[in-house]
């Protein structure tokens, strides 16, 4: 793919995603469905009295907070009078997001938090848009995800000056010049290797 395609899927991408997220998580691993007698865990499955206590011990789909690292405990402190209270894929939410938290270096971890300080800046209608358009992004293949990234690194990585002016570009284009901006980058990626110019 030659420069100016390149660059034109990725104002494409990055028009697509308000904000696009630095790096693609992979998404979480599908839960299968819990029925509901086994959701309120065996004793009860069998008709049997049981404990709060133990029903949250034996949730199949929930964590007990014992089962965190005494990092992971301490860095969701404040979830701890709650946390048997919350919806179990809120518990696997916050323990996943908790062990990448600690995997973090402090740079990475200082990126992290600048970027939740920008969401948090957000309106909510702009929220939204941004949850829909992560949720787009997610539903792509991974080979997609990873031609995203990459066109909108490239994007990124352009003088602010070239940016604006390829962002305009493709304002002012009509959705037939559009189209045919993208099916010429399409054949571009299409066409093999070694018949592709620099």
């Amino acid at each position: 793919m030659n420069r100016q395609n390149a660059l034109w899927v990725a104002l494409l991408l990055a028009n697509a995603l308000a904000i696009a997220p630095t790096c693609a998580q992979p998404p979480p691993a599908a839960q299968p469905p819990v029925s509901a007698p086994e959701a309120a865990g065996p004793a009860q499955a069998l008709g049997g009295p049981q404990s709060a206590q133990t029903a949250r011990e034996q949730a199949p789909s929930g964590l007990a907070w014992s089962s965190l690292s005494a990092r992971q405990r301490q860095l969701l402190g404040r979830f701890h009078d709650r946390w048997e209270g919350l919806p179990a894929a809120r518990q696997r939410s916050l323990a996943r997001g908790s062990a990448r938290w600690l995997a973090m270096t402090p740079a990475q971890r200082s990126d992290a938090r600048a970027r939740f300080q920008a969401w948090q800046r957000l309106p909510p209608p702009q929220r939204a848009l941004v949850r829909r358009r992560w949720q787009q992004f997610r539903r792509l293949t991974p080979a997609q995800q990873h031609a995203f990234v990459r066109n909108f690194r490239t994007f990124t990585r352009l003088p602010a000056q070239e940016r604006a002016q390829l962002r305009q570009r493709w304002l002012r284009a009509t959705p037939m010049q559009r189209e045919r901006m993208l099916q010429q980058e399409r054949a571009q990626r299409e066409r093999p290797q070694f018949e592709r110019r620099p």
